[in-house]
């Protein structure tokens, strides 16, 4: 069983993580409330943890190569505990949304290395029964954190939410020091600056012209500079990656049209699968007057399908080329979408099983 403790340890923080992208979707009635926000910033409290996850992942993935994957992944973990502890006391929205940011840049640093850690510490048949593994808890992490958000809201309170972190990620820094071996430093790596800040820009801008513009329309001014600077910095990304000596994204990557088309289908169904679950918690606990354990038991068949598609079919998908799993997974998570949108006012939460069992399928294919 020792053998195992790097999974453990590899899986409790991709657990945290993963769990932290919903765990707040059943409680933001209750946030909303205690700390008097409106829509907007109930928005930003579930958004600005999945802007810093995104936009700094790459970068973060790449610094790893010259500190170390061990030294990242223990430094994600202690920024991300530190950043639950701030949201769990946050005492007005806006400290709750900028803990939420540092708690996404904690989650880029260990979701970027924890596959590399994995990778370097099992071999052969273990590290297929460990990719198989860390799939399956992946896949389940949704369902995980809707329920877990609802039991801890309705039972303690939302902040609880948060705190429960700390537990796990002080297990989880004690194995990660104690079980994986040293990771190899590339001290002599060039560290591509000018890249990293463009892609951070890049992603950071288009985000929040995205965000911006659904919430106050196409036109609104902040949402149109946002969008003008990310596109801007996308090219300044584009000049300087294709023109470095060590980039951090060597372009000739996206030359490869099934890299460039897994890398878009991927990102897309991530998005199609999770972009309605916390307009859906807000409807289950606002119109259909649902606790918020029970709006995240409505919630779970998603991510128990999930998780047992990925455990039964996980391992063997690894065989696969990814321009399959990810095709596959695209059309049974738009099926589901579909499924979706025969929700009405006056359906009934059973109305989302039928969507949430598909979106779970296709979901659990490429975990």
């Amino acid at each position: 069983m020792k053998k195992w403790l790097p999974l453990f340890a590899a899986c409790l923080g991709t657990l945290m993580l993963l769990i932290d992208v919903t765990i707040v979707n059943v409680a933001l009635p209750d946030i909303a409330v205690d700390l008097r926000a409106g829509l907007s910033s109930l928005q930003w409290v579930v958004d600005g943890y999945a802007l810093a996850l995104a936009a700094l992942l790459l970068v973060l993935g790449s610094l790893a190569d010259r500190v170390g994957a061990k030294r990242a992944y223990l430094a994600g973990l202690v920024l991300f505990a530190l950043a639950s502890l701030g949201c769990g006391i946050a005492d007005t929205a806006s400290n709750l949304i900028a803990a939420r940011v540092l708690q996404g840049i904690g989650g880029a640093a260990m979701f970027a290395t924890t596959l590399s850690l994995l990778h370097s510490t099992y071999t052969g048949r273990d590290r297929g029964i460990a990719f198989g593994v860390w799939g399956a808890v992946s896949g389940a992490a949704a369902g995980i954190g809707v329920v877990l958000g609802g039991v801890l809201t309705e039972a303690l309170s939302w902040r609880w939410i948060f705190f429960v972190n700390l537990p796990i990620a002080v297990l989880a820094i004690a194995l990660t020091v104690s079980v994986f071996p040293a990771s190899v430093r590339r001290a002599d790596k060039a560290v591509d600056v000018p890249g990293m800040l463009a892609f951070a820009t890049a992603a950071t801008a288009l985000t929040y012209g995205v965000i911006r513009g659904g919430e106050h329309g196409w036109s609104d001014g902040r949402a149109v500079t946002a969008l003008v600077l990310g596109a801007a910095a996308t090219a300044i990304f584009a000049v300087v990656e294709n023109r470095g000596a060590a980039p951090m994204f060597p372009l000739a990557l996206l030359r490869n049209r099934d890299f460039g088309a897994t890398l878009l289908g991927a990102s897309g169904q991530t998005f199609a699968a999770f972009a309605c679950t916390p307009l859906v918690s807000l409807w289950l606990q606002q119109q259909l007057r649902m606790t918020p354990l029970h709006a995240g038991l409505a919630l779970l068949p998603m991510a128990a399908t999930a998780f047992l598609v990925a455990g039964v079919f996980g391992r063997l998908m690894h065989d696969v080329a990814p321009k399959w799993t990810i095709g596959a997974g695209l059309v049974v998570v738009g099926i589901g979408t579909g499924l979706l949108t025969v929700i009405d006012a006056g359906s009934s939460w059973a109305a989302l099983v039928p969507g949430f069992v598909v979106i779970g399928a296709g979901i659990g294919v490429n975990a």
